[in-house]
């Protein structure tokens, strides 16, 4: 494994992290989660990333069981606050009340003093900024949480909470959490010049566009069983990228990742971290053998010709509208 850090600040993070977004407390039997958990850790994976809302708030229980008895202090553990996470209309959000409640919830889940890194999961447009940076800035100094960043925000709206923590004194932001692919590049253009310039990473999601990329989805042929696109949480996530054009072009990248001696997942991953402000690449499984194969992909260099065939591949395919990055215009 190899690290890198985690925008200016002098955290290092594992090239590759383990996230447990749909699989823990719902796709997965726990015996099996923590077996995935153990081959992370057996691999060299230290960054762990997951979120409050995700399977309900399951998923953190079960990392936090999962994690018991490893060092605190080898790990890296990253949460988000933002969705819903109760009925009432301030169990959302990101207002101080919901921002304190949800970490002290979250704490208290992972079975930790402390995270890593917090992160606003969406932006809010119904709280100010300036009262979630203020939040922010007192759980790091009451030294609940380390770092702080977000999640799925777009240029201008990191641009906005950087020059308010600037100009009031608060802890920066060190990262943001985007969706990013071969297939997914919405970030290139806006955000990420953004970060370099101002000191962020990027923690990205869906590597493999939730398994498209690893090219087990053919042309013309329905998802096989028990695949993500079979399910109904992750189902209607990938349904988009399901169409005989884009698979037909994901099954012409076979060829580049068998001269390279790589899988599909392995190019897939490998690809997100040739990009410099990217600091880790997350990857969920469902089974051990999958982290096996996918942390391969630290430390793997692709050439500048490399590169070029997989866009000539991929050709009109690649999503690259900033403006696809998008938080709720009110609250869930």
């Amino acid at each position: 494994m190899e690290f890198r850090h985690l925008g200016r600040s002098g955290l290092m993070v594992s090239e590759i992290s383990y996230g447990n977004w749909i699989t823990h407390g719902s796709q997965v039997e726990e015996d099996a989660a923590k077996e995935c958990v153990r081959a992370a850790l057996d691999e060299g994976i230290t960054t762990f990333d997951t979120a409050d809302v995700y399977a309900g708030t399951k998923a953190e229980e079960v990392l936090g069981r999962a994690l018991k008895g490893v060092r605190r202090e080898s790990l890296e553990i990253f949460t988000k606050v933002y969705w819903p996470t109760g009925a009432g209309p301030n169990d959302r959000g990101l207002s101080r009340k919901h921002v304190t409640e949800s970490i002290h919830g979250s704490l208290r889940r992972l079975q930790t003093d402390y995270v890593d890194l917090y992160q606003a999961h969406r932006f809010d447009n119904e709280t100010p900024l300036e009262e979630t940076l203020k939040t922010f800035d007192d759980l790091v100094r009451q030294g609940k949480v380390l770092y702080v960043g977000v999640s799925e925000w777009t240029a201008d709206q990191i641009a906005q909470a950087l020059k308010i923590a600037d100009e009031m004194g608060f802890d920066r932001l060190v990262s943001n959490q985007p969706q990013y692919s071969m297939l997914w590049r919405v970030i290139e253009s806006e955000v990420v010049p953004l970060s370099e310039k101002e000191g962020l990473s990027q923690i990205v999601w869906s590597p493999i566009a939730q398994g498209v990329l690893t090219g087990k989805y053919l042309p013309g042929q329905p998802p096989p069983a028990g695949s993500r696109a079979t399910d109904s949480t992750g189902g209607n996530f990938i349904s988009r990228m399901l169409t005989d054009d884009v698979l037909t072009r994901v099954q012409d990248l076979k060829p580049i990742a068998g001269d390279l001696g790589l899988s599909m997942a392995q190019l897939a991953v490998a690809w997100v971290l040739q990009n410099p402000n990217v600091a880790s690449a997350i990857i969920g499984a469902t089974k051990p053998e999958q982290v096996r194969d996918n942390v391969k992909a630290a430390g793997v260099k692709l050439d500048a010709e490399v590169l070029k065939k997989i866009d000539d591949v991929l050709g009109p395919i690649v999503e690259r509208d900033p403006a696809k990055t998008v938080s709720p215009a009110t609250r869930p």
